[in-house]
């Protein structure tokens, strides 16, 4: 597939370089421009580009950037998209340490992938957000293997979700459907699922068990 891929930190890096090896034609984009991508692109053959050219005729766009950094977005980032492009948010809020306050979250209510979605202009589905980036490159198991790990997944389009299941479990690991994106809180940051390194049945009881009270140390 051709996947854009919009932030190259460790959770964006490590995603071009798994998906590379797997043979996708990568585009990977950063906030500094793609001079500054040239050694990751040497490393594995994505074509660095600019956030604006990222999506372009992209399948799969993963938006990885901190999410006070969303609304710099480009305008129009999905117009020449491919057709029914899933787009993959693995964003946090983390208000303490580097978001400060957005008060669509906090005050309204928004989950995180919803707030997301309004700035951006297009649904996504979220996943890798409470991944260990490094977990991408070591952790991969063959369908079937005991120590698969299973990661949660969700989303309101069913065919973009079922892309993105297919695309990770291509990667290494299983998925759990965590519903659509007004309960995705269920996997934000304080959740028992989020970090948690299991398999499906594991993360399957800690989605059930999560609370959508937001705890103080995710307020600002």
């Amino acid at each position: 597939m051709k996947i854009g891929i919009i932030g190259a930190g460790n959770i964006g890096g490590n995603l071009t370089r798994r998906l590379t090896a797997l043979g996708h034609d990568v585009s990977v984009a950063n906030s500094r421009g793609p001079h500054t991508l040239t050694a990751l692109a040497e490393e594995t053959g994505a074509t660095p580009v600019t956030a604006a050219e990222a999506a372009r005729g992209a399948q799969v766009v993963v938006v990885t950037v901190p999410l006070k950094r969303v609304p710099d977005l480009p305008s129009g980032l999905f117009d020449e998209a491919a057709e029914n492009v899933a787009v993959i948010d693995t964003g946090n809020y983390y208000p303490k340490e580097r978001d400060g306050k957005l008060t669509g979250i906090e005050d309204e209510g928004l989950t995180e992938s919803r707030w997301t979605e309004r700035h951006i202009g297009h649904s996504v589905i979220k996943a890798f957000n409470g991944t260990y980036a490094q977990d991408i490159l070591e952790r991969p198991r063959p369908k079937g293997d005991p120590d698969r790990m299973a990661l949660p997944v969700a989303g309101d389009d069913e065919a973009a979700k079922k892309t993105v299941r297919d695309l990770i479990d291509e990667l290494g690991f299983d998925t759990v459907d965590s519903g659509g994106i007004d309960v995705s809180w269920r996997q934000q940051p304080g959740t028992p699922v989020y970090g948690l390194r299991a398999g499906v049945e594991e993360v399957t009881k800690a989605l059930a068990e999560a609370s959508p009270e937001r705890s103080a140390a995710f307020r600002a």
